[in-house]
């Protein structure tokens, strides 16, 4: 099998051969060639030993010397080359008590986590794949190299990498491997908020979001989502649904697309929900308040798991305002966009849509017709640049002192009176037009 391994990578095996050592671009690099994409980075694995690779290469970065890794600098990239190693035992179900260097290529690839990354690629000698890799990927599935409790004894993390490569690739997971998976599911207790964050993130901006479903039935999601467990076993009897809420969130993550903050609002838009649920006399259930619950409920859960308070922000503000319906009219789209965020609105419309869709049929047309028309008026108010926020009021803070209005509070008064003018009559947004405006309904007081 001959792959394309970029010239900067083949530069470096080649000097490490040339020095008499073996070289090999090995794990995701491999799987992603064989796959026919383009890898994110080329990593290497060598004989030689940290001190050694130093030693022939002009550039390098001491990176993790401990496990064996230096940077190597070839025109300004980087490209992590690491020696050949045996992981002692693990005592935190994360990282290797010790690590000992081997001269054996095998030694070094079973220690690996999965079959598809336990690859290793020389442009001389072809493909090394000991362990069938190769043939897992044509079967697309998800293995352990070795005995999967093991390997997930040793690394925690791998129980949510095996969801996540399965998302991403679109692959099955192996029998035993999955089995696993439910049996040391607990052991991500171990295991850092922000390894776990990054792995979630991965497995939600993949093709198969959905796929989620699988970190749930082996109760992984239990060990750092367990909010998101209960929406799994939370009814929707009412005939807006067809889903419970878990399954209604699965569908509305499929029907976005991939993106941090909008994924993550799908993940968690109905967070609230089985909170607040409440069954009428008639057997239906409601939900009201749903949105101010989840608000909170996904703050808490966001900063839990480390994300920025960029994203915690956006995607909670996205929340509260997820299930307010503006009528498509000029006056009640200017005025959600002010209530909901010039930055985010355009976000809020998307979020709609992938909810409606993850719906029942239930006056579906009529919902979509809705939400069309309120996306028509909006695009109307960005192409003639109309007024929804104070920072477009034709009238700022400083003309009114100009105006002779003394400082405070009845400043902040007099600005918001007259953008919920403008709101109603975009065309009144003139600064002559709103000073007498204020004037009038807030006379000037005498020096």
């Amino acid at each position: 099998m001959q792959l394309t391994v970029p010239y900067r990578v083949e530069t470096i095996i080649q000097t490490l051969e040339k020095a008499g050592f073996e070289a090999y671009a090995v794990g995701g690099c491999v799987r992603d060639s064989i796959l026919g994409r383009t890898p994110d980075d080329w990593d290497i694995t060598t004989s030689a030993k940290p001190e050694q690779v130093k030693r022939l290469f002009r550039r390098t970065v001491d990176t993790g010397l401990a496990h064996g890794t230096v940077t190597v600098l070839v025109d300004k990239e980087g490209f992590e080359v690491t020696t050949y190693r045996v992981d002692g035992e693990y005592e935190d179900a994360r990282h290797p008590k010790e690590v000992t260097f081997t001269a054996s290529l095998e030694e070094d690839l079973k220690r690996r986590d999965f079959t598809i990354n336990a690859m290793a690629y020389n442009p001389a000698r072809g493909l090394v794949d000991m362990f069938g890799g190769a043939e897992d990927l044509e079967r697309k599935i998800i293995r352990c190299v070795g005995n999967p409790l093991e390997r997930f004894t040793e690394d925690a993390l791998r129980i949510l990498r095996a969801v996540r490569f399965s998302a991403q690739l679109g692959f099955a997971i192996e029998e035993d491997t999955e089995k696993a998976l439910a049996v040391l599911a607990p052991n991500l207790k171990h295991v850092s908020a922000e390894r776990i964050q990054a792995e979630l993130l991965k497995l939600l901006l993949s093709p198969n979001p959905d796929y989620l479903r699988t970190a749930y039935e082996a109760g992984i999601t239990a060990q750092f989502l367990p909010e998101w467990d209960v929406c799994m076993v939370t009814e929707q009897n009412t005939p807006h649904h067809c889903f419970n809420v878990g399954e209604h969130t699965l569908q509305s993550l499929k029907n976005i697309r991939s993106d941090k903050v909008l994924r993550l609002t799908m993940l968690l838009h109905d967070i609230g929900k089985p909170v607040v649920r409440k069954t009428d006399e008639n057997g239906r259930d409601h939900f009201k308040t749903h949105g101010a619950a989840g608000e909170k409920m996904a703050g808490a859960i966001m900063r839990r798991l480390k994300l920025d308070n960029d994203t915690v922000r956006k995607v909670c503000r996205l929340i509260k305002w997820h299930d307010y319906r503006p009528k498509a009219e000029p006056v009640d789209v200017r005025k959600a966009v002010h209530m909901i965020g010039e930055d985010i609105f355009p976000l809020f419309l998307e979020i709609q849509r992938a909810d409606m869709l993850a719906q029942s049929e239930y006056r579906r047309e009529q919902k979509l017709n809705r939400l069309d028309g309120v996306d028509q008026i909006y695009q109307e108010i960005i192409r003639e640049g109309q007024c929804v926020s104070l920072k477009k009021l034709a009238v700022s803070g400083k003309d009114l002192l100009e105006a002779g209005y003394g400082p405070g509070k009845q400043i902040g008064e007099i600005l918001e009176l007259l953008l919920e003018e403008v709101l109603i009559n975009p065309h009144i947004n003139k600064k002559e037009e709103l000073l007498g405006m204020a004037k009038e309904k807030f006379p000037v007081p005498d020096n």
